[in-house]
């Protein structure tokens, strides 16, 4: 078995990168999600201040078979710094490897003083690496939410993630109402 190596950044090829992103959904959740969450991303890289982004990738020699971008997530009345997590799902080939070093697990995975990543997406998938539901009313999502129990988070330190006052500020690729 080879070696997974991660590293941070997409290497300068978002098309690639984001067509993981595309690839990944589309198994998983049909065409029509794949389309739009390539979309999602490739506008997250073009339009977000490198100052609020954090992208890893999981490598198998030259191929990608994971991926992981964070983006910053503010809330006003709240002190404490959040990350919103959208990471790309493995095939079935790669299912095995990506396990013992999985890019959406963000215990560890960037530095910066982040104490808590959200994420919203398939509880069963994003529960295996340590994301449990949030109730909107403690932690409230940038817009209403379709479906309320993708909305998921985990501590990044021994605190629990508690409570979060008002509406957080998120990146401009993410603010778009009708993606929630």
């Amino acid at each position: 078995m080879s070696r997974v190596e991660i590293s941070a950044g997409y290497a300068g090829d978002a098309e690639r990168f984001a067509g993981l992103f595309a690839d990944s959904f589309a198994a998983c959740e049909g065409p029509d999600e794949g389309t739009l969450i390539g979309s999602l991303v490739r506008d997250i890289l073009a339009r977000t201040d490198p100052g609020d982004l954090y992208c890893f990738v999981a490598r198998d020699g030259e191929t990608l078979i994971g991926a992981v971008c964070f983006t910053r997530l503010r809330y006003v009345s709240t002190p404490r710094l959040s990350a919103f997590a959208d990471g790309s799902r493995p095939d079935a080939a790669t299912q095995g490897r990506r396990a013992e070093s999985d890019p959406s697990c963000p215990r560890g995975a960037f530095s910066g003083g982040f104490e808590a990543v959200l994420t919203y997406g398939d509880p069963a998938y994003y529960g295996r690496v340590g994301f449990a539901p949030i109730v909107e009313a403690a932690i409230a999502a940038p817009y209403p939410l379709t479906i309320p129990q993708g909305w998921l988070g985990q501590s990044l330190t021994p605190t629990p993630l508690g409570t979060f006052a008002g509406r957080p500020h998120c990146v401009a690729a993410f603010q778009r109402p009708e993606i929630w």
